[in-house]
Protein backbone atom coordinates (compact mmCIF):
# COMPACT_ATOMS: atom_id res chain seq x y z
CA UNK A 1 0.00 0.00 0.00
CA UNK A 2 1.55 3.33 -1.14
CA UNK A 3 1.01 6.50 1.18
CA UNK A 4 0.84 9.88 -0.91
CA UNK A 5 1.07 12.96 0.76
CA UNK A 6 -2.01 14.79 0.18
CA UNK A 7 -1.52 18.42 -2.15
CA UNK A 8 -0.45 21.09 0.19
CA UNK A 9 -1.52 24.64 -0.57
CA UNK A 10 1.03 27.11 -1.24
CA UNK A 11 -0.52 29.57 1.01
CA UNK A 12 0.36 26.81 3.63
CA UNK A 13 3.45 26.26 2.93
CA UNK A 14 3.84 29.97 3.12
CA UNK A 15 2.44 30.00 6.39
CA UNK A 16 5.10 27.52 7.47
CA UNK A 17 7.70 29.50 6.21
CA UNK A 18 6.73 32.87 7.79
CA UNK A 19 6.08 31.10 11.38
CA UNK A 20 9.75 29.70 10.47
CA UNK A 21 11.22 32.87 10.16
CA UNK A 22 9.14 34.65 12.81
CA UNK A 23 10.52 31.96 14.90
CA UNK A 24 13.86 32.64 14.20
CA UNK A 25 13.62 35.99 14.77
CA UNK A 26 12.36 35.35 17.67
CA UNK A 27 15.08 33.70 19.15
CA UNK A 28 17.93 36.17 17.51
CA UNK A 29 15.87 39.06 19.76
CA UNK A 30 16.11 36.92 22.71
CA UNK A 31 19.85 36.08 22.12
CA UNK A 32 20.57 39.62 21.66
CA UNK A 33 18.73 41.23 25.14
CA UNK A 34 20.48 38.33 26.47
CA UNK A 35 23.96 39.47 25.52
CA UNK A 36 22.96 43.08 26.15
CA UNK A 37 21.83 42.43 29.92
CA UNK A 38 24.93 40.05 30.59
CA UNK A 39 27.51 42.95 28.94
CA UNK A 40 25.55 45.32 31.40
CA UNK A 41 25.95 43.08 34.02
CA UNK A 42 29.26 41.67 33.86
CA UNK A 43 31.16 44.19 31.50
CA UNK A 44 32.12 43.69 28.48
CA UNK A 45 33.33 39.71 27.18
CA UNK A 46 36.64 39.50 26.24
CA UNK A 47 37.37 39.27 22.80
CA UNK A 48 40.10 36.81 21.03
CA UNK A 49 43.61 36.18 22.32
CA UNK A 50 45.09 37.72 18.92
CA UNK A 51 42.66 40.78 19.97
CA UNK A 52 43.73 41.12 23.45
CA UNK A 53 47.36 40.71 22.38
CA UNK A 54 46.87 43.63 19.87
CA UNK A 55 45.69 45.64 22.42
CA UNK A 56 48.25 44.85 24.92
CA UNK A 57 51.12 45.82 22.55
CA UNK A 58 48.86 49.34 22.03
CA UNK A 59 48.96 50.22 25.67
CA UNK A 60 52.77 49.06 26.54
CA UNK A 61 53.86 50.89 22.83
CA UNK A 62 51.37 54.25 24.24
CA UNK A 63 52.84 53.88 27.73
CA UNK A 64 56.77 53.21 26.26
CA UNK A 65 56.31 56.50 24.35
CA UNK A 66 55.20 58.70 26.93
CA UNK A 67 57.80 57.87 29.26
CA UNK A 68 60.48 60.50 30.27
CA UNK A 69 63.48 59.75 30.35
CA UNK A 70 65.68 60.69 34.23
CA UNK A 71 68.63 58.96 33.22
CA UNK A 72 69.51 60.56 30.53
CA UNK A 73 68.99 64.53 31.53
CA UNK A 74 67.36 67.15 29.54
CA UNK A 75 69.80 67.51 27.03
CA UNK A 76 69.21 63.75 25.58
CA UNK A 77 65.36 63.83 26.64
CA UNK A 78 63.82 64.57 23.31
CA UNK A 79 66.24 62.72 21.25
CA UNK A 80 66.00 59.37 23.87
CA UNK A 81 62.25 59.76 23.96
CA UNK A 82 62.37 60.02 19.88
CA UNK A 83 64.37 56.65 19.56
CA UNK A 84 62.17 55.10 22.24
CA UNK A 85 59.00 56.01 19.86
CA UNK A 86 60.90 54.89 16.96
CA UNK A 87 61.66 51.65 18.60
CA UNK A 88 58.37 50.51 19.98
CA UNK A 89 56.77 51.43 16.07
CA UNK A 90 59.15 48.78 14.93
CA UNK A 91 58.20 46.66 17.38
CA UNK A 92 54.63 46.87 16.56
CA UNK A 93 55.21 47.12 12.63
CA UNK A 94 57.30 43.80 13.36
CA UNK A 95 54.10 42.13 15.72
CA UNK A 96 51.15 43.12 14.29
CA UNK A 97 51.39 41.36 11.25
CA UNK A 98 52.37 38.06 13.07
CA UNK A 99 48.74 38.35 15.41
CA UNK A 100 46.75 38.90 12.07
CA UNK A 101 48.18 35.96 10.41
CA UNK A 102 48.26 33.92 12.78
CA UNK A 103 44.83 34.41 15.21
CA UNK A 104 44.06 30.78 15.74
CA UNK A 105 47.87 30.16 17.27
CA UNK A 106 46.74 33.14 20.00
CA UNK A 107 43.63 31.67 20.59
CA UNK A 108 45.73 27.89 21.16
CA UNK A 109 48.35 29.12 23.39
CA UNK A 110 45.95 30.97 25.39
CA UNK A 111 43.61 27.98 26.42
CA UNK A 112 47.33 26.00 26.74
CA UNK A 113 48.31 28.27 29.22
CA UNK A 114 44.98 27.93 31.10
CA UNK A 115 45.09 24.41 31.33
CA UNK A 116 48.77 24.62 31.91
CA UNK A 117 47.72 26.53 35.53
CA UNK A 118 44.96 24.44 36.07
CA UNK A 119 47.16 21.50 36.12
CA UNK A 120 49.40 23.55 38.75
CA UNK A 121 46.62 24.40 40.95
CA UNK A 122 45.86 21.06 40.91
CA UNK A 123 48.86 20.15 42.24
CA UNK A 124 49.64 22.42 44.73
CA UNK A 125 46.43 21.84 46.01
CA UNK A 126 47.35 17.92 46.06
CA UNK A 127 50.27 18.57 48.26
CA UNK A 128 48.88 21.10 50.69
CA UNK A 129 46.25 18.60 50.93
CA UNK A 130 49.11 16.08 52.03
CA UNK A 131 50.94 18.40 54.49
CA UNK A 132 47.82 19.72 55.89
CA UNK A 133 46.79 16.25 56.75
CA UNK A 134 50.06 14.73 58.40
CA UNK A 135 49.17 14.12 61.94
CA UNK A 136 52.05 14.09 65.07
CA UNK A 137 52.64 10.46 64.36
CA UNK A 138 53.85 11.43 60.65
CA UNK A 139 56.21 13.49 62.19
CA UNK A 140 57.74 11.34 64.64
CA UNK A 141 58.26 8.67 62.15
CA UNK A 142 62.06 6.69 62.25
CA UNK A 143 64.28 7.54 59.38
CA UNK A 144 65.86 5.26 57.02
CA UNK A 145 69.17 5.51 59.24
CA UNK A 146 66.66 4.04 62.23
CA UNK A 147 66.44 7.08 64.09
CA UNK A 148 63.65 8.96 64.90
CA UNK A 149 63.73 12.23 63.54
CA UNK A 150 60.74 15.09 64.81
CA UNK A 151 62.18 17.90 62.72
CA UNK A 152 63.46 19.28 65.77
CA UNK A 153 67.38 19.31 66.76
CA UNK A 154 70.28 22.04 67.52
CA UNK A 155 69.41 23.73 64.71
CA UNK A 156 66.78 27.13 64.37
CA UNK A 157 65.19 24.76 61.26
CA UNK A 158 62.75 22.60 60.94
CA UNK A 159 63.21 19.66 58.47
CA UNK A 160 60.76 19.37 55.79
CA UNK A 161 59.87 16.15 53.74
CA UNK A 162 59.23 17.19 50.13
CA UNK A 163 58.22 13.72 48.89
Amino acid sequence: MSEERPATDSSEEQGRATDADAWATACAEDLAAEKSRRRAEYGPQPGAAAEELKKLVDTVADKLSGLKSPLLGSLAGPAAQQVVRQVVQQAKAAVEPVIDRNPDVFDHLAAAGGELLAAYRSAVQAQERRWTARTADDLTREGPDGRRDRGEGTGPGERIDLD
